[in-house]
């Protein structure tokens, strides 16, 4: 018999030559195995309300908040067009992943995908693709928060902190971050209390932030001047394409609601719904802030603003209690945006923990809480000293290549497992299967392609780093090559 928290023997798919880079997990296997950890299990609380304000939670934040500020000088007043070509782009992957999610149901996400249709090789890139997607986009959120925290206090008590405290010294001549590292450590303490307690945080968070939205998008109307969109695209589509490949990364949130599969009530049908509706909502509120924005505020203005929404929101009412509430607002919401990524973080880690690819310590789950404490604990101090210590610009673009590489591949995922599982169960399906993955893909490769060289020189270094792991570390300790028991060959 197996002891509690113990995983049942893997079973391998059928192969013939065994080739350590190609063996697979069976889905059959991985939903099996559902919320098992070392020493204890992950709980299923979260309803499909709970499951949309996670992945709302991970995505609607610093895209607008901050990143928007870098964004609008690349495509000028078209910086709504490169928000919509960002989100189409994110809707061709989430339709593959909301059938994934629906299909298997567990905490990897496009890790577990790759896994049972492309072996564990490819998984393995994808799984470190997605630690540098979470655990890089914590990050940056963060140090985006520390910005508005500033804004909040000169607003409030007329003082800030000093630079040499809140800037990054590896080119903005700080010493330390230190409101992005405290916010990644408020983070990290709800988390250890639970995915229950910490979804009930969430939702609150998310609530407030989408106030705000809201109430930036009525007040910020009445300052929009119709000057201010022409022309309407002064860099041309170079610049729209630009723009918009900076922009996918305020989209990657949504697949959150996917690595909490196996904390979810009813995670098959709750899965694809809560992925679907949180990229509508989020989508919305993303062109109608930006088209505001631009329309009442000069898009060259917004050249090294981190802060626009609240300065426009002061600009436009000529009081500045309007942008102190604005900043409050940021300040919550991208709380909750580090809040809800770094929890995907985590049970990302926790799937290939379970699989044997990284060290069992990310695995072990208290009993008394339910949440995989020590994992919470080295993922949020490491989040917390990318935030510190690195820029944000950069922290960005590096998210922004590893999270579409890793999208690519769900796109390809889709495809295979409808070949080699055609009956197998499906609560959501692609439309216009097999176009939409294909176009998912392409449409991942040219944003990709739109990254500047040196992004694509650190994704490089990223993934030369993770051969080293998986070749040292990860082929020899996988439970498919020490399992004693795998599925007969045919």
């Amino acid at each position: 018999m197996l002891e509690t928290g113990q995983a049942p023997p893997l079973a391998t798919e059928p192969r013939k030559p065994v080739n350590p880079l190609l063996r697979r997990k069976s889905v059959e296997q991985m939903v099996a195995e559902g919320g098992q950890g070392e020493g204890g299990n992950l709980r299923r609380s979260l309803t499909m309300w709970q499951l949309t304000m996670i992945s709302i939670g991970a995505t609607l934040g610093t895209g607008i908040f901050v990143v928007l500020g870098a964004a609008a000088p690349k495509a000028g007043p078209a910086v709504t067009i490169s928000f919509i070509l960002a989100g189409l782009t994110a809707l061709f992957s989430a339709l593959s992943y909301a059938e994934l999610a629906g299909s298997v149901p567990v905490s990897g996400s496009s890790y577990s995908y790759s896994y049972a249709t492309m072996g564990e090789f490819i998984a393995w890139i994808c799984g470190w693709c997605l630690v540098l997607e979470y655990a890089v986009s914590v990050s940056a959120v963060a140090v985006g928060w520390g910005q508005y925290l500033n804004e909040l206090l000169d607003g409030t008590i007329g003082v800030t902190l000093p630079e040499k405290l809140s800037a990054a010294p590896l080119g903005d001549g700080g010493f330390i971050n230190l409101p992005s590292l405290v916010v990644v450590l408020l983070a990290m303490v709800f988390l250890l209390r639970g995915a229950k307690e910490s979804a009930r945080i969430n939702t609150i968070m998310v609530g407030v932030k989408i106030v705000t939205l809201v109430l930036f998008i009525g007040i910020g109307v009445m300052g929009i001047k119709s000057g201010n969109y022409a022309p309407l695209a002064p860099l041309g589509i170079t610049g729209i394409s630009a723009a918009a490949s900076t922009l996918f990364f305020s989209y990657i949130g949504f697949d959150a609601a996917s690595t909490a599969g196996e904390e979810a009530k009813n995670p098959k049908k709750d899965l694809p719904r809560a992925i679907m509706l949180s990229l509508g909502i989020v989508t919305v509120l993303y062109v109608l802030v930006a088209f505001v924005a631009v329309g009442a505020m000069p898009w060259q203005d917004f050249e090294g603003t981190e802060a626009a929404l609240a300065q426009i929101m002061t600009d436009v009412t000529g009081h500045s209690f309007w942008g102190v509430v604005l900043a409050a607002g940021a300040v919550v919401a991208i709380a909750s945006v580090v809040f809800a990524v770094l929890y995907g973080q985590t049970r990302i880690l926790f799937a290939m923990s379970r699989d044997g690819l990284v060290p069992k310590i990310f695995a072990k789950v208290d009993e008394k809480t339910g949440a995989p404490r020590a994992n919470v604990v080295i993922v949020s101090l490491f989040c917390g000293a990318l935030a510190a210590f690195v820029p944000l610009g950069d922290l960005a673009d590096a998210t922004s290549i590893g999270t579409l590489f890793a999208f690519a591949l769900v796109n390809v995922a889709v495809v295979i497992l409808r070949r080699t599982k055609p009956d197998m169960p499906r609560t959501f399906k692609v439309a216009l299967f097999p176009v939409t993955p294909i176009l998912g893909f392409l449409a991942c490769g040219w944003m990709m392609y739109s990254l500047p060289v040196a992004t694509w020189v650190a994704f490089g270094g990223w993934m030369a780093v993770g051969l080293v792991v998986y070749f040292l570390y990860g082929i020899r300790r996988s439970r498919l090559a020490t399992a004693e028991v795998a599925t007969p060959e045919k």
